[in-house]
């Protein structure tokens, strides 16, 4: 999450790449639509089968049952929109009665981190602390504007609530298992919370992904591409279902 690579994937907190044009998306996906969301799925369930959208709509008659919870990973950049918080709660109920757990990006706050890095170089361990602690000041701005309580844990069975990334990382092992380095962001820490709580993952981003070759996996040719971090096709890899959803234009 820190040191002086100068990788195009911004820091823990940030969401990768979000000023490239916006990508022409297949006309299944830009018919899935939440009050100002278009989503998409980046992968269904194990079986391969289709599953029911958990924004609205049916692509399929199967579904992961309704006690899988759901980690939402709000892209940092989103609030850089005026009307963040009218946007967010939707995309919450839409999952509802699931159990739902925001992850807030760092955004700005990690980008400043980012640049002070770059005039002066800092120790990489620092950098890579100071930018999950300003996960903290993000998700508590979110957890203020949207009143869901700020935890150290997930919630439980139908609850919401956004996640204080640093106190949950802090318990037990956890940080550890991330790399140390601007390459690793809140994409691969929500991951990490979508494996270990055995739920779905929704990416929340500013732009949709990609279009990408139909003959690759597409979570890695969307990290090559940046719309993902570089650790996050590991650290996905047990997850069964990964959405998306970004902002309507």
């Amino acid at each position: 999450m820190s040191g002086p690579r100068q990788s195009s994937h911004p820091e823990a907190g940030a969401e990768p790449r979000t000023d490239e044009p916006k990508a022409e998306q297949p006309k299944a996906e830009q018919e899935s639509m939440l009050r100002g969301w278009v989503c998409g799925t980046l992968r269904s369930n194990a079986a391969g089968m289709p599953v029911e959208h958990a924004l609205g709509v049916r692509n399929g008659n199967t579904q992961p049952p309704p006690d899988v919870p759901i980690v939402i990973k709000l892209g940092g950049s989103l609030l850089m929109r005026p009307n963040w918080p009218a946007l967010l709660m939707p995309l919450v109920d839409s999952y509802r009665p699931r159990a739902c757990c925001l992850i807030v990006g760092g955004g700005a706050v990690v980008d400043g981190l980012r640049m002070l890095d770059r005039v002066a170089p800092q120790p990489p361990r620092l950098m890579h602390e100071l930018a999950i602690d300003a996960m903290r000041l993000t998700g508590r701005l979110v957890s203020a504007a949207v009143r869901l309580p700020l935890t150290p844990l997930p919630p439980g069975p139908g609850e919401a609530a956004v996640l204080d990334v640093p106190a949950w990382l802090a318990s037990g092992a956890r940080v550890s298992t991330l790399p140390v380095g601007w390459g690793v962001t809140s994409d691969t820490i929500a991951a990490h919370v979508a494996v270990e709580y055995g739920g779905m993952l929704l990416l929340a981003k500013s732009i949709p992904p990609p279009p990408c070759p139909g003959d690759v996996d597409r979570v890695k040719a969307l990290a090559l591409a940046g719309w993902v971090d570089d650790s996050f096709p590991v650290a996905s890899g047990p997850l069964v279902v990964i959405e998306w959803a970004a902002p309507q234009s």
